[in-house]
């Protein structure tokens, strides 16, 4: 009994993992017959978990929506209070914990029960956030698009650019990116034929999702994160720069405030290219690296640097004149 127990919570764990499973792959991942499997299902029915059959040679199992919660042994209440301290949490409330709470509402809302979901929604309309400034993602379109990086099922969307050019996209979403308090969905643009990054609360999806797709290889997830901070610090500057540092490119690379690629030059010279939408900004974030430096090709740059030295010198002077 105890073995078909911790089975039976196994393939429940596996239903939810992924939207569709065939009754082979099932059964090659519990160690066990096809027939086994079949009789495991149906064992869950019994305990009022909806799993949907699909016919055919192509046919499997899927985890739907209704009757019962994962084996959590939480009230309605509780459940209720999980789902809106998630969405809460997905909207960057506590920071370090936005993609994890999005993982977690996804699995959750796929199994809440109708009679919840409207608990949850009579919340949502009632209560009034206090506004944080920043970007703000909605949960259902966030808990849509992680669905679909973990279906690997193709997103149709509207899309507005940061320009405010709006285009329609067909997608092979794989990662959501949280980044100081902002979402990112990072896809393969399959009409544009090239990797993407998109930022969520510009997202409005468009139903019904597309097909299944065979994932493509990705790197790192922490190389991911990084490129999305590179292309969220360069996709709205104004200014840009060569800068040229007489420093070694670890030295430059450890003083700066965001990610940024640094170029070595040698032992003691190295090259980045920094940008910012005012080059006042731009000129003060290079005093702070406490090393030498040059500039190629922004004479916005080198203006404001100057403007900067004037003013410096004009306090030097005024405080050697200063009376003691």
């Amino acid at each position: 009994m105890l073995e078909t127990s911790a089975r039976l919570l196994r393939l429940l764990s596996l239903l939810q993992a992924r939207r569709d499973w065939t009754s082979a792959e099932l059964a090659t991942r519990l160690g066990v017959t096809t027939r086994t499997i079949r009789n495991d299902v149906d064992r869950l029915r019994g305990l009022g978990y909806p799993v949907d059959a699909r016919p055919g040679v192509a046919g499997g199992y899927r985890l739907g929506a209704g009757g019962a919660l994962p084996p959590l042994l939480l009230d309605d209440e509780e459940a209720v209070a999980v789902v809106i301290g998630l969405r809460t949490a997905a909207n960057g409330s506590i920071a370090g914990i936005e993609e994890t709470s999005v993982r977690a509402l996804a699995k959750l809302q796929q199994v809440l029960p109708s009679r919840l979901r409207r608990k949850v929604s009579a919340f949502q309309s009632y209560a009034l956030p206090v506004p944080s400034g920043g970007p703000q993602a909605d949960p259902d379109v966030l808990t849509v698009i992680a669905s679909a990086c973990r279906d690997h099922e193709r997103l149709r969307f509207d899309y507005q650019a940061h320009s405010g050019a709006a285009s329609r996209r067909s997608v092979e979403p794989y990662r959501l990116v949280n980044d100081r308090r902002c979402w990112y969905l990072v896809a393969w643009d399959v009409d544009r034929d090239a990797w993407r990054t998109f930022r969520v609360d510009r997202i409005e999806p468009r139903t019904p999702s597309g097909p299944r797709f065979t994932p493509r290889a990705l790197p790192p997830d922490p190389e991911i994160a990084a490129q999305v901070a590179r292309g969220v610090a360069e996709a709205t500057w104004r200014y840009r720069a060569r800068v040229i540092v007489y420093a070694p490119a670890a030295y430059v690379q450890g003083r700066l405030p965001i990610p940024v690629t640094v170029e070595s030059l040698g032992e003691d010279q190295c090259a980045f290219e920094p940008g910012s939408d005012h080059p006042e900004m731009l000129a003060l974030y290079l005093g702070m690296l406490d090393a030498d430096f040059s500039i190629a090709d922004s004479p916005e740059l080198v203006d404001a640097l100057r403007k900067l030295t004037r003013r410096y010198q004009r306090a030097i002077d005024s405080s050697q004149q200063a009376p003691g």
